[in-house]
């Protein structure tokens, strides 16, 4: 009763295919969509055979239907209504419109990537993004490589392998996929000396660890938990003073950097960049999508002594970035020459500085388009909180706006999972027993989309 490969792939639907597919593809969900069929017809009783009927068009649905699943990239672009800004799972920092065409020019045509122009010889990579980045910092020298945890490890096999590296117990942090501090700065080729308790650390404790073999007094700021309560801990301007008392250089791994003070807009102060080098930091490491709204990148800057001995360890060709990196950090970090244009232009500050006004009528805007299709459920439009998310500001919550959904007909695990499958891929919260979308993180031109795909949800 089943047709042969040959008559399925003779079909003109599955012909036109073949001009944009791969045959290999092509021919693998033929055989599958007819072995789904196969395992269908095994499985009947005797006296249902007989009346059983093969429906070609359906295995040729199946077929095309795979091929084009089979060759769509695993990674694919998806809606962000969790009110999670920095989601790591989801892709963490968006990169802004503004910087999409010359980030295509520099991936589809030669570059001067390790070119100089000027002298017509061999460049280095790492020039194209040091003005800018000693421009917005003041630093002496810049260097960067493919991520924070890469910069912490070249920083340390560079400055204290064969040596101590003092550190606060308390500062001791674990990041995403649980690569901590210590594992670190043990494969750096540097000994841990862990001083001070884990909420209490004194100066004279740092003081009282350093010894002949002591290459570095370093800071992690902590950026991903807090330590709430009977606490203390040492800046990075006394933890300074005494590095130079005992001429030791200060190491500060602030995380997620920042350029800009968001503590003016009513939100936590977290360390800036520019901070953390005025107080004293050596050697200053941070993310570039973090807070900072660029690529995946570790951001180096600080002393030119130390930077240009790093820049000749072996480390750095195994950790170097591409020219993507490149051009989409320079072009990012450009913007926060005018903090005016950040603001309104990198993505990831301007929605974690949304007032609530604006989400009040971005709200309102979804929840008409929604409340328009007159679904089967009871729809909201409530007050909410969103995160930073990204090991950023852990306890920063955000008051926002979100549509509640409650549907009737079907179950809230299953409208979850209708949407997360669609072709939009809609990813929210499913909270107090309703399906929330936060407008937060979800752009204005993705607002028609969400009201499609609920309509094709609930029918």
């Amino acid at each position: 009763m089943l047709p042969s490969v040959d008559e399925v792939i003779s079909d003109k639907r599955i012909v036109e295919v073949l001009e944009s597919y791969p045959r290999m593809l092509t021919l693998e969900s033929i055989r599958e969509s007819i072995e789904y069929n196969r395992q269908k017809i095994v499985k009947l009783e005797d006296e249902e055979v007989d009346s059983y009927k093969v429906d070609f068009d359906k295995i040729v649905e199946i077929s095309l239907e795979n091929v084009i699943n089979k060759y769509s990239l695993s990674l694919k672009k998806v809606i962000n209504a969790t009110g999670t800004v920095l989601h790591t799972n989801l892709g963490r920092s968006l990169l802004s419109d503004k910087i999409k065409d010359e980030l295509w020019t520099a991936a589809s045509r030669y570059s001067n990537l390790e070119y100089n122009l000027d002298k017509g010889e061999r460049g280095s990579r790492y020039v194209h993004l040091t003005d800018t980045i000693k421009r917005l910092t003041g630093a002496e020298d810049v260097l960067v490589v493919n991520n924070n945890a890469a910069a912490v490890l070249l920083v340390l096999s560079t400055m204290a392998k064969g040596g101590e590296a003092i550190v606060s117990r308390g500062e001791l942090v674990e990041v995403g996929g649980s690569f901590r501090i210590p594992s670190i700065m043990a494969l750096s080729g540097a000994d841990l000396i862990e001083v001070g308790s884990t909420n209490k650390t004194h100066l004279n404790d740092y003081e009282d660890a350093i010894t002949e073999n002591t290459k570095v007094l370093m800071k992690v700021h902590t950026s991903n938990y807090r330590v709430l309560g009977f606490t203390e801990n040492i800046g990075v301007d006394v933890l300074s003073d005494l590095g130079k008392k005992y001429r030791l250089p200060v190491i500060e791994d602030l995380g997620s950097g920042v350029f800009i003070d968001l503590s003016k807009f009513g939100m936590t102060y977290e360390p800036t960049v520019m901070d953390s080098l005025k107080n004293g930091a050596d050697i200053v490491t941070f993310s570039g999508d973090k807070m900072l709204g660029g690529p995946q990148a570790g951001i180096i800057v600080g002393k030119k002594e130390y930077i240009e001995k790093m820049k000749k360890n072996q480390l750095t060709r195994a950790l170097r970035v591409d020219k993507l990196t490149i051009c989409s950090l320079e072009a990012t970090l450009r913007m926060y020459l005018d903090e005016d244009i950040a603001l309104e232009n990198v993505p990831t500050l301007k929605m974690l500085l949304y007032t609530y006004d604006e989400l009040t009528q971005r709200a309102e805007n979804l929840f008409n388009k929604i409340d328009n299709l007159n679904l089967d459920a009871n729809i909201s439009m409530e007050d909410g909180l969103s995160q930073v998310g990204g090991g950023s500001m852990p306890l920063e919550t955000m008051k926002s706006r979100v549509i509640a959904i409650s549907p009737k007909s079907i179950s809230i695990s299953e409208l979850e999972k209708r949407l997360r499958l669609s072709n939009s891929h809609i990813i929210a919260r499913v909270y107090d027993d309703k399906y929330i979308l936060d407008v937060r993180t979800i752009f204005d031109d993705e607002f028609d989309v969400v009201a499609k795909e609920l309509e094709k949800a609930f029918k």
